[in-house]
């Protein structure tokens, strides 16, 4: 993975799912996120981290979802980051530079802060800028229950949305990953989460099950007819020697 990996779609796989573990692998996604929080009773964490370490080869590269840095197992989850095969690591409850500093230390060759929480929001550009951060992440319900927004719609979430996707441009870091779709048979919310999602400037989206991994990958990516204008307007601004001009009634300058 380059320094900058382009994750349309992020696939989470329980951690204590090793039979899952290839699967997730085959499902199409850009990435791969072997969960060792949310996922995982307690009473497994110390067998699912011992299963993936087991399983772990440099040969099929993983995103790991450790432990929050507020629990008993985040210090031994941290023994994995710079294991061979995890390419990156997402920080859950992602609050302070440094613990993101600390998972970096522990051998993470890079790092999704998962921004879940009002502290993590109020420090938002300093987990941004933190050395090894490839993107941001929403954690939409988590953050949620924190600020109590009780059966909050999309119109509540906007305003935080928009905060990580400024944040990571002033950054200078990928555009922010966009959270969980909960309902896992309903397409069509689907496909509008992923809308949204694209429009607000994000460019990829959290996905819990292998179905939502080809609508958010096609989601997320430009259509034949994008494509097709885009490359209209890059010859019609060839040829007007880059100052403004019309296509197909639509004014274009350089900002278009």
């Amino acid at each position: 993975m380059s320094a900058l990996p382009l994750h349309r779609s992020l696939l989470f796989v329980p951690g204590h799912r090793a039979d899952r573990f290839d699967k997730a692998l085959a499902a199409g996604a850009s990435a791969v996120i072997i969960d060792l929080e949310d996922a995982v009773a307690p009473s497994d964490k110390d067998a699912a981290r011992a299963a993936l370490a087991a399983w772990l080869r440099p040969g099929h590269a993983v995103i790991v979802r450790i432990n929050s840095a507020d629990t008993p197992w985040f210090e031994l989850d941290l023994q994995l980051c710079g294991a061979p095969g995890v390419a990156g690591v997402m920080l859950p409850k992602a609050e302070s530079p440094d613990t993101l500093a600390a998972v970096r230390a522990a051998g993470a060759r890079g790092l999704l802060p998962l921004v879940e929480s009002a502290a993590g929001m109020a420090n938002l550009d300093a987990i941004a800028r933190a050395s090894g951060v490839w993107r941001l992440a929403f954690g939409s319900i988590d953050l949620q229950v924190d600020l109590g927004l009780k059966d909050a719609t999309e119109d509540e979430l906007l305003p935080f949305r928009l905060q990580l996707v400024l944040a990571s441009r002033l950054a200078g870091i990928g555009a922010p990953v966009d959270g969980v779709s909960t309902a896992i048979d309903d397409a069509d919310r689907l496909q509008q989460d992923v809308a949204r999602a694209r429009r607000l400037g994000f460019a990829g989206k959290l996905c819990i099950h292998p179905k939502q991994v080809a609508p958010v990958n096609a989601g997320m990516a430009p259509s034949a007819a994008e494509r097709a204008w885009a490359q209209r307007v890059l010859a019609a601004a060839a040829a007007a020697g880059g100052a403004a001009v019309a296509v197909e009634g639509k004014m274009v300058d350089k900002p278009v």
